[in-house]
């Protein structure tokens, strides 16, 4: 280890990056996933996780990597921003008002061409309660109808345009349209003190980008706008300062936490090379991933929620949104926003996370993979900056998303991503919330969402466990393919303890003989009478015989560690049709 000013460690503590090497191989070769003859150096390629931008994130971080100044310039408490929603004008305002006298300090309002903004925002106290809108299908007609409200506006208000982001999510804009729009209304904007863009890199998020491809995306759009407005004569820094940025947070925590601070590089990098003199921070509005909501087993969302705002906050997010909980089941109740505001108040007034200005800078994990992502970063804006020198052409980086997609959904396929209450501990009995649907929903495809398909249509039959021995022996088996099966919205008769072929064919019969049959036991019990008991299933009726474990040449197919689970389950579902 290379010496550091500041010695935390006793001399008998200090360790070397061998001794380290050598305690973790001797770990991993107990667990045979290290041979003897393997280096003890091989540990790090053994746990070094590749993320989906390709960016090797290793066990252990160490010094003598990259230090990057990318302190907020927030200080103390972040602005709570609520998102409000809905064709009723009245019930939007009255959840906007519950939320501001439970201690949200701004209003994020999704709205359209509908939207009676003056009833909306009635009785809301516009100079002390930022606004920001979001109507990318009626943009000026919203920023003209907030900004015709009396009084003065919070100078945190901003009137939401983003037609690259619009246009992004195949809502149809014209270039030229959107430049004059873009102009003319940050003219406006600027003449009530209020900011006028906000670059909402969650346009790309919702479609299933990675965090690189939505830092590559902010910046080119965020360079973008810089062009359009000092074409129209504003300067760099006046254009700059009329830009707010909204990135989604995710249960991720550090790629997140990486991810917001790398943006602030990224950003301060473009300015200095735009000639800007005089710093002008990038401010930030994180709001929880709304792709990573489940709507079954909606309550684990408050976990999601929880990790990803701790990540923004620490982050250094100039705002926080928190989706609460029952989003992905449509329109939130009220008791799901009093919970998503009040994880704001916990991690700023309890945890205190916020009486730290950039509590993770100097750890050298985050410094690297904030460079990491920084670096990747400006090579996707890179990328996109050649492919818009023609004109705006989304094709290339909507495959280059759907790339990632791809992968992403062959590690869920796979549980690598595990999904919980949805790839791993599905409840098939549990009730759902009933919300009212919400067109905001539309936006995203939620990574569990093949997993939900199977859910939203449980399979008609049932597959009967074939457990063979005591509850002891096949438990584990057992519980494993029971999870799995559920996940596909299968349920299982289980046999229970059985002592040979004849009381398993028993129960078999006594459960109605289903088509679908999955033999559940220990590797002893399948050499001992496992060819027996699929032998005398079948004779009994059964037509697909599967095996909890390694595949034999007596079984049709079998279900264990790494399988493809959307292709299995699928199978089996067809199987049982």
């Amino acid at each position: 280890m290379t010496d550091s000013p500041l010695t935390l460690a006793q001399p008998e503590d200090a360790h070397t990056r061998a001794e380290w090497e050598a305690a973790t191989a001797a770990v991993l070769r107990k667990s045979r996933k290290l041979g003897d003859s393997d280096p003890d150096s091989t540990v790090w390629d053994k746990l070094t996780r590749t993320t989906l931008d390709g960016i090797g994130i290793t066990p252990l971080g160490l010094p003598g990597g990259p230090a990057t100044a990318v302190r907020p310039t927030r200080s103390g408490a972040w602005d709570i921003r609520s998102l409000v929603a809905g064709p009723d004008a009245k019930l939007v305002n009255e959840a906007a008002l519950v939320d501001l006298d439970g201690g949200v300090t701004s209003l994020w309002l999704a709205a359209d061409a509908d939207t009676d903004v003056a009833a909306t925002l009635q009785d809301v106290l516009l100079d002390l309660a930022p606004v920001v809108l979001d109507a990318p299908s009626a943009t000026t007609r919203v920023a003209e109808a907030f900004l015709a409200l009396p009084g003065a506006k919070h100078p945190d208000s901003n009137l939401g345009i983003d037609p690259l982001g619009v246009m992004l999510r195949d809502i149809p804009l014209a270039v030229d349209e959107a430049v004059a729009e873009l102009q003319t209304l940050a003219r406006k904007a600027h003449q009530n003190d209020v900011r006028a863009i906000v670059v909402d890199a969650t346009a790309a998020h919702d479609l299933g980008a990675s965090d690189a491809q939505e830092l590559g995306w902010s910046i080119a759009v965020g360079v973008a706008y810089l062009r359009w407005l000092t074409d129209h004569g504003l300067s760099v820094e006046d254009a700059a300062r009329q830009v707010e940025f909204r990135y989604a947070a995710t249960d991720e925590q550090f790629p997140t936490i990486a991810k917001l601070r790398a943006a602030r590089v990224l950003w301060a990098r473009v300015l200095e090379l735009s000639g800007v003199e005089s710093p002008v921070a990038q401010r930030q509005h994180a709001v929880t991933s709304r792709p990573m909501l489940s709507k079954y087993d909606p309550y684990v969302n408050m976990l999601r929620g929880t990790v990803a705002a701790f990540a923004a906050g620490v982050g250094g997010a100039d705002a926080v949104t928190v989706l609460p909980f029952d989003s992905a089941n449509g329109r939130p109740d009220g008791f799901g926003r009093r919970i998503a505001r009040n994880v704001n108040h916990l991690l700023i007034d309890e945890s205190h996370v916020a009486a730290v200005a950039d509590p993770a800078g100097g750890a050298y994990a985050v410094e690297q993979l904030t460079a990491d992502l920084a670096a990747a970063g400006w090579a996707e804006f890179q990328q996109l900056e050649s492919e818009w020198e023609g004109g705006h052409d989304f094709d290339p980086f909507r495959a280059r998303i759907a790339a990632v997609v791809e992968q992403r959904e062959t590690e869920i396929a796979r549980r690598k991503r595990p999904l919980t209450g949805l790839s791993e501990f599905p409840n098939l009995g549990e009730t759902l919330p009933e919300r009212d649907a919400d067109p905001l929903n539309d936006r995203v495809r939620r990574y569990g969402a093949s997993f939900e398909a199977l859910r939203d249509e449980p399979a008609a039959r049932p597959v009967f466990l074939a457990t063979l021995g005591t509850i002891a022996q096949h438990t584990a088996r057992a519980t494993f393919v029971s999870n799995l099966l559920a996940a596909g919205g299968i349920a299982v008769e289980v046999a229970g303890a059985t002592a040979g072929v004849e009381e398993l064919v028993a129960a078999y019969r006594s459960s109605g003989a289903q088509p679908v049959v999955c033999l559940a036991g220990t590797d002893a019990a399948y050499d001992e009478w496992g060819g027996a008991a699929a032998a005398a299933l079948r004779e009994a009726g059964a037509s697909h015989v599967i095996i909890a474990g390694k595949a034999t040449d007596y079984v049709d197919d079998s279900a264990a560690m790494g399988v493809d689970a959307l292709a299995f389950l699928n199978h089996t579902r067809e199987k049982l049709a």
